[in-house]
Order: C-alpha cells, then sequence, then structure tokens
C-alpha cells in the first residue's frame, strides 16, 4: 500500500488517500468512533467490516473541519498508544530486604 501514514512508537493511526485521495482514515476506539460519527456523519464513517467495528473510521477531507479532524487524530494515537500499553505485560517490581 503506497499511501502516507502517521505512526506513533511505529503503529500506525491514521493514513491518507485510501481508497483514494478523497478519504484518510483514523483507528479510534469504537466509543470514540461513535460519537465523531454523531458529531459529523458526512465526513466520519466506519469502514465496513470488522474493521470498522473495532473503530477504524473512513474521513471524506473535503467535508472534513480542521477543529474536528485534529481532535480525531489525537483520539485515534491515543487509543493505538493505550491499546500497544495493554499488550505489554505489566512490570514486576521486586521489593529489596532490609
Amino acid at each position: 500500500m503506497n499511501h502516507p501514514d502517521f505512526r506513533v512508537r511505529g503503529r500506525i493511526f491514521a493514513t491518507l488517500g485510501y481508497p483514494d485521495d478523497a478519504w484518510g482514515m483514523v483507528k479510534l476506539s469504537p466509543i470514540d468512533q461513535e460519537l465523531f460519527v454523531q458529531a459529523d456523519p458526512e465526513t466520519f464513517s466506519p469502514v465496513k467490516g470488522a474493521w470498522g467495528k473495532g473503530g477504524a473510521t473512513r474521513v471524506q477531507l473535503r467535508t472534513a473541519r480542521k477543529a474536528l479532524l485534529s481532535r480525531a487524530f489525537d483520539c485515534a494515537m491515543r487509543a493505538t498508544l493505550a491499546a500497544q500499553q495493554a499488550r505489554r505485560p505489566a512490570r514486576r517490581t521486586s521489593k529489596k530486604s532490609s
């Protein structure tokens, strides 16, 4: 796939140009996805299939308002970081004996 993407700690949280130059995609939490779709259904819509149910959200760039798109990017970045953190095993802290 030859389209620009946005990453945090090596993980993609948004892309441009898919399926064509008029669109982008942000990886939101399902709850955030619902809120953005409700706020601006002309701009935001779930991707079809399982990815969409997981929060992948299409963005119609022509109708996107800068402030709302900026918030969507922030939410997508935070959701990606949270998912990455959840996959990490918990760190053990050892107590030193006195």
